[in-house]
């Protein structure tokens, strides 16, 4: 498969402005695809913040099974994190976040009280890789959308500044990606869940790299009942030619995206790409 690489114009420009205001920030929570904890976690990040308080939070927790989700609290929680499960689309998870977000600035505002200052609202950044869910996270917290958000990477080009009551302010920043993706097992994983941007890929190699994983996970069984075609003695650049000659009368583009589609958007069911180490 050829390299997947996407670092857009919008997202370098991006990257310069939030590191600009991340001295301005009390607080940074940090949005990952709780499909790929892993794969969809900026490695710079720990760098950038330094010693500000980092609030993980696990989006798309409905696309998981709870037992992977009870998994990832524990693994986390042995790293000496706690990690907060959302579903942004339906309001999941986010008034605890909000609470945690409130609590991290309780610190801030005691400085302040110590210094003769009046305290003032929290200031937090929501960050992660594109089409995390960030927008509409912050849509959530705000409890009405001002900020656009859908189903594909880049929607956010700038940065804003949004405030979510008297006791909080949101910094909306648009996805960054690390320039280079070094770890391609984790481009395609990224590139499956749609956390890039689509012109970085092939829609064909990476829906078979999407049947490769399900049989390596030992979620052969919803291919098969789903598609009826075994995938268990055939690659997945078989599977989804034999899938496009059997379904969709040779059309290999159309099965691809079908295939991949039903994965998004969760028609396969809840279905982690990772587990956490062992």
């Amino acid at each position: 498969m050829p390299k997947i690489q996407w670092y857009p114009g919008h997202i370098s420009k991006a990257e310069r402005q939030l590191k600009e205001q991340l001295n301005k920030v009390d607080v940074v929570l940090e949005v990952l695809d709780a499909r790929i904890p892993l794969a969809s976690h900026h490695p710079q990040v720990p760098q950038w913040i330094g010693q500000k308080p980092r609030i993980l939070v696990m989006n798309r927790m409905d696309m998981i099974p709870e037992s992977v989700r009870q998994q990832w609290l524990t693994w986390f929680e042995n790293q000496g994190e706690t990690p907060y499960f959302t579903n942004a689309k339906q309001g999941k998870g986010v008034k605890a976040l909000h609470k945690a977000a409130q609590t991290a600035g309780v610190a801030m505002n005691q400085r302040r009280r110590d210094r003769g200052m009046r305290p003032r609202p929290v200031r937090a950044v929501v960050i992660g890789l594109p089409n995390v869910g960030k927008s509409a996270l912050i849509n959530r917290l705000l409890g009405r959308k001002i900020v656009a958000s859908a189903r594909r990477a880049g929607v956010t080009r700038q940065l804003r500044w949004v405030r979510i009551s008297d006791t909080i302010e949101l910094l909306d920043a648009p996805g960054i990606i690390p320039g280079n993706l070094e770890n391609q097992k984790d481009a395609v994983k990224l590139a499956i869940c749609e956390d890039i941007g689509e012109a970085a890929y092939d829609n064909q190699q990476v829906g078979s790299a999407l049947v490769d994983l399900l049989v390596e996970l030992d979620f052969d069984e919803i291919l098969r009942s789903r598609y009826g075609i075994d995938p268990l003695d055939m690659t997945g650049e078989e599977y989804i030619q034999t899938l496009g000659y059997e379904r969709y009368q040779g059309n290999v583009e159309r099965a691809t995206m079908q295939l991949l589609n039903d994965f998004r958007k969760g028609l396969m069911g809840s279905i982690p790409l990772e587990l956490p180490p062992i």
